[in-house]
């Protein structure tokens, strides 16, 4: 076996995980060499192969078994409306040092050109277009590393105010960032449902993390999405998160809008939903997020007082 390429890891773990892949395709998998993949700031990730066939592996330790079952079940409900292609799981296993995810292996992602953004654009909306009758999900997942509460819900409002919001404002206050935060945190908290009064969404399926990071394109340009937090939710939340680091390309906005056009008020709402990665990036990676969380809650605030 070549596995020079991610020192520490021996190959009796490769046999585990070859073996658990086995008993799941029904194929023998031995696995034969491995290529470390750069990109990921959470998990150890490779491509496995036994000269045949090869899979998409992430690496982590052993508790991390629950987040890695979490997102193999959220890729499965991502790809029931085949909108968007996302990589097929084949099996989550853990022994007494790891934790792994197996995932089909899409070949080398790229950039994608304005047709492929097109069609990001087009199938996201029809993803959004699957729904189901409460908000949340049938299991808590991840946020990056965080923990992301699901618990379903009838009431947008509330969904936002508890699950969302209060939940980071909570970590950022055991954090150490409670005498910056707590006053307006809390005011934010109280008038959310001013902020979203008259506002009903429906339940759309989210992919719940979509930023450039996560989106690629296979070699025939057609878009992959990977590495979500599903759950059900105003769809806002997506495009709002496409535009919190940078934003996609226009022809993305202009396709989504061809098949289901955003209310007027997601110019505002729009803080709102990105507040909520904003605090959880400073609860993951520091201050260095504070004044931006801190600016985002008083901008949210004077439209609401």
């Amino acid at each position: 076996m070549s596995a020079t390429s991610l020192p520490g890891l021996s190959d009796k773990l490769w046999q585990h995980i070859g073996a658990r892949i086995s008993a799941c395709t029904g194929r023998r998998f031995n696995v034969d060499t491995v290529r470390a993949v750069s990109g990921g700031c959470i998990n150890r990730s490779a491509i496995i192969s036994d000269g045949a066939a090869s899979y998409f592996v992430k690496l982590n330790a052993p508790e991390a078994l629950q987040m890695f079952e979490a997102e193999e079940d959220g890729l499965r409900e991502l790809a029931r409306p085949n909108a968007l292609r996302v990589p097929a799981p084949v099996c989550s296993a853990r022994n007494d040092d790891y934790a792994w995810l197996v995932l089909e292996d899409l070949g080398p992602l790229r950039s994608g050109a304005a047709a492929g953004w097109d069609l990001l654009g087009r199938g996201l909306a029809r993803m959004h277009q699957f729904s189901q009758p409460r908000f949340g999900w049938h299991r808590d997942n991840t946020i990056g590393s965080t923990p992301q509460v699901n618990t379903c819900s009838r009431d947008w409002t509330v969904f936002v105010r508890d699950q969302r919001i209060g939940y980071q404002l909570e970590l950022a206050f055991r954090n150490g960032y409670r005498a910056q935060l707590e006053t307006r945190g809390n005011a934010l908290r109280e008038n959310l449902k001013h902020f979203l009064a008259g506002y009903t969404p429906e339940p759309s399926l989210l992919h719940g993390d979509l930023w450039t990071g996560n989106v690629g394109f296979a070699a025939n340009g057609a878009p992959v999405v990977f590495d979500p937090a599903v759950y059900y939710g105003d769809r806002e939340t997506d495009i709002a998160m496409t535009e919190l680091f940078g934003g996609f390309p226009a022809a993305f906005y202009d396709a989504y809008q061809t098949i289901w056009p955003l209310d007027s008020g997601y110019a505002s709402r729009k803080h709102l939903y990105n507040l909520y990665h904003l605090l959880n990036h400073l609860n993951l990676f520091g201050e260095g997020y504070l004044s931006r969380c801190r600016s985002t809650i008083d901008q949210l605030l004077t439209q609401v007082r």
